[in-house]
């Protein structure tokens, strides 16, 4: 059993600490952006220089390295899109009134950056993996994005947890594109396929005369997927599910009592008259008067 339990414990590791990670750093003050931007960058190079290194090698420690590779260039995305660098071209709250596919085009407006760098990226991967035989990378990396693309148009079209303390200050007007509600048609439909598609990957997992390459791919794989499944499950059911990740939160409480107390130094309108009451008047200069002016001026 420790051939499934390693890559299963594994990946609950992974999704948990990225997760807390991500969160932590989208919480920090804005001026530490750049240089997050610039780290995570030259990571996501260097895992997808891995993803290809890794995928010419099928062996257990080359289906680990795919798969963290994966996740870290996954996560390059998520960074771009919280710190405010891949968004849309909309960046304001969803017009009051909107309805039906109007507000759908204006949700898709308010994230059109970051979908269309989720497929070059899918590029990325697909080319780092092409015609080798670990396609451990490229499965986890199609896993999140199908999942992540469902979670999305959950909670566009309803969900009761909307998970909305996640979004930094600068994205609170993605809220204004989300929808509470108890259930909506798409969620059983979701978790339903994904299921499905979930148990022949564990069935392929546990195949007897799997090898060792084999089970450890696809219990990394399969074990993301039903992870995504709960998170699903975790938008409708009556579960503070964001307590996992407190700790990436701390961050953001931090940030916010940072602002607040600039907020409350800072001084009110109330306080802007007074201040003109009491400043002294213009310094006016005299002209000495030549004698075809007109009667004395000032200036």
């Amino acid at each position: 059993m420790l051939e499934y339990g390693l890559p299963f414990a594994f990946t609950v590791l992974v999704w948990w600490a990225s997760t807390g990670a991500i969160l932590y750093l989208d919480g920090l003050p804005r001026r530490t952006y750049p240089r997050t931007m610039i780290a995570t960058t030259l990571l996501a190079a260097l895992a997808i220089w891995g993803m290809w290194y890794s995928s010419g090698q099928t062996t257990v420690a080359g289906a680990y390295c795919g798969f963290t590779c994966a996740i870290l260039i996954w996560a390059w995305q998520e960074v771009a899109f919280l710190l405010g660098y891949l968004t849309g071209s909309r960046r304001t709250p969803c017009p009051e009134g909107a309805r039906g596919w109007r507000r759908a085009r204006y949700a898709f407006d308010a994230v059109a950056h970051h979908e269309l760098a989720l497929v070059f990226l899918a590029i990325a991967v697909v080319m780092a993996t092409w015609d080798r035989p670990n396609h451990t990378g490229l499965w986890t990396y199609l896993v999140l994005w199908t999942m992540r693309q469902s979670a999305k148009l959950n909670v566009f079209l309803g969900v009761r947890n909307l998970n909305a303390d996640f979004l930094p200050e600068h994205l609170k007007y993605l809220q204004t594109y989300f929808v509470r509600a108890p259930m909506n048609p798409l969620l059983p439909v979701s978790v339903a396929a994904a299921t499905l598609v979930s148990v022949p990957l564990w069935l392929a997992a546990t195949a007897p005369g799997a090898s060792a390459f084999a089970i450890a791919s696809t219990t990394l794989v399969a074990s993301l997927l039903s992870l995504a499944i709960l998170e699903h499950l975790l938008l409708v059911l009556p579960l503070p599910a964001e307590r996992l990740w407190s700790w990436g939160m701390r961050s953001h409480e931090a940030t916010g009592r940072a602002a607040a107390a600039l907020r409350a130094a800072a001084p009110t309108p109330a306080d802007v008259p007074i201040v003109a009451a009491i400043a002294p008047p213009p310094a006016r200069h005299w002209r000495r008067r030549d004698p075809g002016d007109a009667p004395r001026s000032w200036r």
